[in-house]
């Protein structure tokens, strides 16, 4: 016999649950990723309201609608299969 879950997942599928001097942590698939803003620097002087406002879909696929950034679990991973090809946007 099997269970079906009551309710309704409430949870977002990807969340920012830390933001440092070293870097930002994401929640997403159940599993913790940590973005280094030396591999990632165009969150390191993004304002914090636009850094938590990130997105997944499909999944494994994070968009940052504010920040016109996007990145895929793959590229967070494995930074060095990535290069960077673009540069923070000086600040308006």
């Amino acid at each position: 016999m099997k269970s079906e879950a009551l309710g309704i997942d409430i949870s977002p599928a990807v969340e920012v649950t830390n933001v440092s001097r070293h870097g930002i942590w994401l929640f997403a698939g159940g599993r913790e990723i940590f973005l280094s803003h030396a591999e990632f620097p165009w969150f390191k002087t993004a304002p914090i309201e636009k850094v938590l406002n990130v997105a997944e879909a499909p999944p494994g696929h994070f968009f940052w609608p504010e920040l016109d950034i996007d990145l895929t679990d793959q590229m967070i991973e494995h930074p060095e299969r990535y290069p960077l090809t673009a540069r923070p946007r000086p600040p308006c």
